[in-house]
């Protein structure tokens, strides 16, 4: 009996596993659920004419300068001027003391009378002589040295009429005097003080800070570029904006005045690549200052069919190309190498690659490959957002950002 239920049991559970199996062989795999289209929102690609501008920086510069420095040796006795205040030309800034000048005066114009006193009879005896010469009551020697004393004579009122002039140079030099009208520095000498005659040490600068220049360097290799693009009618100057330059401060504020552009130097700077452009600003209220670091900003000319595309639109291959998605007739969306010039505020100056009516994947960059079936839907920046901020965005799309909002860095190749 118990041999009889081990049969059994054995029996039974071998009945249990072939129903398995044969309930495990008729049953169908599940099929998972097929994923919708992913959906991505897309921009058409438009023309537009978009003005390009190169931002330098230089350095401002007063346009007039002069160095104040004695013309005669003595000792300063005051200083009439205050320091870092407006002065006018010819105004007087300095007095030296005059006492040797006027004594140096006196004596030169005491000699000139003393020569100019012995001058009549000199010249009378040649009068005398010259009608006595032809009868030979004076001989002709004594005649020729009349002649001579009265040249020597007259030579010598020539000679003491110049240092009467000089001297009265010198005295009028004891006062210093504005050259120029401008804001004039400290003093570097004070009352007392024993000042030679063009002594390397200036005694003041004065600078003339309206209008002021600003001087910036730019490079020859942007320079024939420019020239390149102008030529080729890439781009076209505007006489509304021809030779108009603006400003940036230190600060990042932008000065309220529109400078112009005078000139470009003829001499490039080894040692840099550049040449020196010179631009010049009013500047009435002083606002700059000569040494002070300013951008400045001057308008290339403006190209009439530029296409820009949002940065956050652009990838990059690993070869460092920039790249974007385009949505193609089929419905797909396949990759488009593009060239790209430089940074527009939030865009980038696309130069090659694109086409007016070209879609552009803007959102969803992430979820999609090439060739995949996708959703494509307008990209509605009101409806979205700010679109560098959408969760769906592509985290690496293009590369870092270089110019400013609303601002156009100086053209570089990328």
């Amino acid at each position: 009996m118990w041999n009889n239920g081990r049969t059994s049991l054995f029996s039974m559970v071998v009945c249990m596993i072939l129903a398995f199996l044969v309930w495990g062989c008729d049953a169908k795999p599940k099929q998972p659920p097929s994923m919708p289209p992913a959906e991505v929102a897309y921009i058409p690609v438009e023309s537009q004419p978009l003005t390009l501008t190169t931002e330098l920086p230089g350095r401002t510069v007063a346009s007039l300068v002069a160095e104040i420095r004695p013309q005669v040796s003595g000792l300063l006795q005051k200083r009439l001027f205050v320091e870092g205040a407006d002065v006018k030309a010819g105004q007087v800034l300095y007095l030296i003391d005059p006492a040797p000048f006027e004594t140096a005066l006196r004596n030169a114009k005491a000699a000139l009378a003393k020569a100019e006193a012995g001058l009549p009879a000199i010249r009378a005896r040649v009068q005398r002589f010259q009608g006595l010469v032809a009868s030979r009551a004076v001989s002709q020697q004594d005649y020729d040295d009349a002649v001579s004393s009265l040249r020597q004579a007259e030579a010598e009122v020539e000679y003491w009429r110049a240092q009467v002039d000089t001297a009265r140079i010198n005295l009028g030099y004891t006062k210093v005097i504005a050259p120029i009208s401008g804001r004039i520095g400290r003093s570097n000498v004070t009352e007392g003080a024993l000042v030679a005659a063009y002594q390397p040490q200036a005694l003041a600068v004065i600078q003339q800070l309206s209008p002021i220049y600003v001087d910036v360097p730019q490079s020859t290799a942007e320079l024939l570029q420019l020239r390149e693009r102008l030529e080729k009618g890439r781009m076209k100057l505007t006489e509304q904006t021809r030779n108009l330059v603006r400003l940036r401060l230190e600060d990042g504020s932008s000065y309220d005045e529109t400078g112009v552009f005078r000139f470009q130097d003829v001499t490039v700077d080894q040692s840099t690549g550049s040449v020196i452009l010179r631009m010049e600003f009013a500047n009435k209220r002083h606002v700059l200052l000569p040494g002070m670091f300013v951008k400045a900003i001057i308008e290339e000319g403006v190209k009439e069919d530029a296409i820009l595309v949002p940065q956050q639109a652009v990838t990059r291959t690993p070869k460092g190309e920039p790249m974007v998605m385009l949505v193609n007739e089929q419905g797909g969306v396949e990759p488009r190498i593009i060239a790209v010039e430089r940074p527009v505020g939030d865009k980038w100056h696309v130069v090659s690659g694109l086409k007016p009516g070209d879609r552009i994947v803007l959102e969803g960059l992430q979820r999609i490959r090439p060739g995949m079936p996708i959703k494509p839907v307008p990209f509605n920046a009101q409806a979205h957002g700010n679109a560098q901020a959408m969760p769906h965005g592509n985290s690496q799309a293009g590369p870092p950002q270089q110019g400013q909002a609303g601002e156009q860095p100086s053209s570089r190749a990328h």
